[in-house]
């Protein structure tokens, strides 16, 4: 019997129908000679520092840098359960092997082997690869299932990531956040996005806008243009000496020019076409896109392919044929679909771009939830788009005279409309609401000829300012973050920019709950904080080439090119360097962080060891004297229930009076709860005791 493993419920569901494993268990499916249970997403995380040393549970400059010599991992309460059955699932006498049915890229991979691992299984391992859910996909996924250790790579690659990601958001934010006194979360892809934001908006606040002239004429029912001019005077001038005067055209310059069809979706440019179109965030439309390959309507959405293999060449080919006879847009096409200008197995790595799937012939989109509807729509459109014939035209460009000044029109004539019409159908089944959408195209000029003369033409001045840069949206940040520091990588790298596309979505969703970055609209500004955490933090942290550098990396670990252990060491050695480099604040940055407590912490109280100061961490109140043990663990023998855990005031107390009363204690032993007085009797141990006092019954003592 086979043990299968899915990422989530609704994926086990879909492979367990296919695979008739349809009697129901807790946490599992059974039947057809197989078991089917999932992961809820990461059932084991990094572990916090402290579970290196109790030490680690302060943030301490002199305990810096952290570089654990092997990674450990705990376990959320809430998926601890689920954890513990698949466990139980993988020692069943009953399973022979394990299949890691997980999502087809790093993360799935991540997310099963941590699991594989920690259960201590050792019972052969394949590996279910496929592209989409649809029932057909499933069934030749299975029938083709792979040796697990054809991804050990793909798996190191994933521990690589989340260990250098590990290692520099965790001794980075501690470094900056003592150094400057208050918490500076800095991450490996988060800082160098946010760092594209900062530079943008200061571009835009050193901008000065200047006015600019550019006179012109209108003759024949078309205008022509002069040069632009930075002085009104001037521009006026040549208007006065050429309203009413004659013009002849010097010459007609004709221009056959081919746009060629846009290529497929990957999910960067899914996200950011969503982001122009809908305004949608590149987290809505993963989100959208996951539900709808987890309903079997389109294909694997984390991939940075635009192409498909070529057995996809057939299925493509019928899908565009229905949804050329099955939707609005698709009355745009016209002649034989190009299947084979989307169709290169060599530019396909683990997965193929985004497209429908068969399921779209046999669904109602009116009943999908909007969002969803939007994308699928969308995909579908992209897919007619790129195979459809190129869009012609004919350019033409005509200068005239006029009294010795130039001016120059400029106009096109559409030859041949091609994918340009699918996309104007589907623009126009949007809403108005949901479009920004303006085509500023040239118009068609009227026949013109070398030596042909205009009289009286009517001639003005057109006025502007220059433009400052745009602030970044999601739609252009993703793309700057898919190109960032390219200019300084190798020709042949394999990864270039910021994160990967399966990434890039929820780094934008951590600086904006982080409180570096405000969405107003569709655009995205650094905030006041994220500004000032940029202006602290040094070139190579900040540094888009870097991460791009890194990620080349993690692509060249996943193909065996780069041993992991030379990854690792390489982030290890940078982290130890900031750390040496970075030992006290810079001057000029004193006055960024007012508001910051000391140390980033709020001080509780006098550490009655040694004087020192003692501060509250997340999991206690601790001495700021790394070489003395004093710490008031907010969770003890006698605060440690549901009802009450030392808090701030009670450590205050403690520290100040050596003494608090306290409502409320809780009993383990009678499971009732009792008034006391706390005393703190430390003798200087390892750790610190208590001692109660009780409340005078009538007619008694203490």
């Amino acid at each position: 019997m086979k043990l299968v493993i899915a990422e989530k419920p609704s994926v086990a569901i879909s492979l367990a129908a296919v695979l008739g494993a349809n009697e129901k268990k807790d946490g599992y499916m059974e039947g057809g000679g197989y078991l089917v249970s999932w992961c809820v997403g990461h059932l084991l995380e990094l572990a916090q520092p402290e579970a290196y040393g109790e030490q680690y549970a302060r943030w301490r400059y002199g305990d810096l840098p952290i570089l654990p010599e092997e990674w450990k991992y705990g376990v959320p309460k809430d998926k601890k359960k689920q954890l513990d059955l698949l466990c139980r699932l993988m020692k069943d006498k009953r399973v022979d092997s394990v299949v890691c049915g997980t999502d087809a890229g790093r993360e799935g991979e991540l997310i099963f082997r941590l699991v594989y691992q920690y259960a201590g299984c050792s019972k052969p391992m394949e590996r279910l690869w496929i592209s989409s859910m649809e029932d057909a996909a499933i069934r030749d996924g299975f029938e083709h299932l792979r040796p697990g250790s054809d991804y050990d790579k793909l798996y190191d690659a994933a521990v690589c990531r989340a260990g250098a990601d590990w290692l520099i958001g965790i001794n980075a934010t501690r470094l900056f956040s003592v150094l400057y006194g208050t918490t500076l979360n800095v991450g490996r892809v988060m800082s160098p996005t946010l760092a594209l934001l900062v530079r943008r908006e200061a571009d835009i606040q050193a901008f000065t806008s200047s006015p600019f002239y550019v006179p012109e004429i209108t003759c024949g029912g078309f205008t022509a243009s002069g040069e632009k001019l930075p002085d009104k005077a001037g521009a006026e001038k040549i208007r006065m000496e050429s309203d009413g005067q004659a013009a002849s055209v010097l010459s007609v310059e004709k221009q056959a020019k081919t746009v060629q069809p846009p290529r497929l979706y990957d999910l960067t440019t899914l996200q950011r076409e969503c982001n122009r179109i809908y305004g949608y965030t590149a987290q809505q439309t993963l989100d959208y896109v996951q539900s709808l390959y987890e309903k079997k309507l389109a294909t694997y959405p984390r991939t940075d392919s635009q192409y498909l293999t070529e057995d996809m060449q057939a299925t493509a080919a019928s899908l565009v044929l229905w949804l050329r006879g099955n939707t609005p847009f698709g009355k745009g096409c016209a002649g034989e679909p190009d299947i084979g200008r989307v169709t290169d197995g060599s530019k396909v790595t683990d997965h193929h771009a985004i497209i429908p799937t068969v399921e779209i012939t046999r669904t109602d989109l009116s009943e999908l939830p909007s969002g969803e509807r939007d994308v699928l729509t969308l995909i579908a459109a992209r897919l007619l788009s790129a195979t459809a014939q190129a869009h012609r035209f004919e350019a033409v460009t005509a200068v005239l005279d006029c009294r010795g000044h130039s001016f120059t029109a400029k106009g096109k004539t559409v030859l041949q409309t091609g994918w340009k019409e699918v996309e104007r159908l589907h623009r126009m089944g949007l809403k108005q609401s949901k479009t920004e959408e303006k085509e500023s195209e040239d118009a068609a000029l009227p026949p013109l000829q070398e030596g042909q003369t205009f009289e009286k033409v009517s001639a003005g001045v057109r006025e502007g300012k220059t433009s400052p840069p745009k602030h970044y949206t999601e739609d252009s940040l993703l793309a700057a973050m898919e190109t960032a520091g390219t200019g300084d990588m190798p020709e042949d790298a394999e990864r270039k920019g910021l994160g990967t596309p399966a990434t890039r979505a929820a780094t934008l969703e951590k600086l904006v709950s982080a409180g570096f970055v405000q969405r107003k609209k569709k655009q995205l500004i650094p905030t006041e904080k994220g500004t000032n955490l940029i202006l602290v933090l040094p070139d190579n942290i900040k540094s888009p080439m870097l991460t791009a550098e890194w990620e080349s990396m993690l692509k060249q670990v996943e193909r065996g090119g780069v041993p992991a252990k030379d990854f690792m060491d390489g982030i290890a050695d940078m982290i130890r360097a900031l750390v040496r480099e970075h030992t006290a604040p810079e001057e000029r940055f004193a006055g960024l962080f007012p508001d910051a407590k000391e140390n980033g912490r709020e001080a509780v109280g006098t550490c009655p060891r040694c004087a020192s100061t003692v501060y509250e961490g997340k999991k206690g109140f601790f001495c700021d004297n790394r070489d003395c043990a004093f710490a008031l663990w907010k969770d003890n023998k006698f605060f440690s229930s549901k009802k009450k855990s030392i808090t701030k005031s009670v450590a205050a107390a403690l520290l100040k009076e050596g003494r608090v009363s306290v409502s409320g204690l809780y009993s383990e032993k009678t499971g009732k709860t009792y008034d006391a007085v706390v005393l703190l009797d430390d003798t200087g141990g390892k750790y610190v005791n208590f001692r109660l006092e009780f409340p005078a019954k009538k007619g008694r003592g203490k």
